[in-house]
């Protein structure tokens, strides 16, 4: 299972990085996206999930780290979740004001020459 988180949050976080460094701005919003997704993932597979314990404490029983799940990393994550959903809202208004003044996606706010694009279209 470890394996497999690894790599979700490998895939996640290159293919976001990939997309950020692309020229268009939906391009941009998507790979903070799946970078947000790939920290999240981190954060929760940093607190030692356990699978059907409870994520808090119960009167009666020893308090010890196998008897129940850390509630800390699950905290961290929904609260990022909502930051991330937020700002990428913003992030998406702010694109598309760029895009109805600018009438273009590109980041610089200009499209590249023909002799930049090396000529092809």
């Amino acid at each position: 299972m470890e394996f497999a988180i690894a790599t979700a949050i490998g895939v996640l976080a290159g293919s976001g990085l990939y997309l950020m460094l692309r020229a268009r701005t939906f391009d941009v919003i998507l790979g903070l996206t799946l970078l947000s997704y790939a920290t999240n993932l981190m954060i929760f597979a940093a607190g030692r999930p356990v699978v059907g314990k409870p994520p808090v404490l119960r009167d009666g029983v020893a308090h010890t780290l196998a008897n129940y799940s850390d509630p800390l990393p699950q905290a961290l994550v929904l609260t990022a979740i909502v930051i991330a959903f937020a700002m990428t809202a913003v992030a998406v208004v702010v694109a598309m004001r760029e895009h109805a003044d600018l009438h273009t996606d590109h980041v610089d706010g200009e499209e590249p020459d023909e002799e930049q694009r090396g000529g092809m279209r």
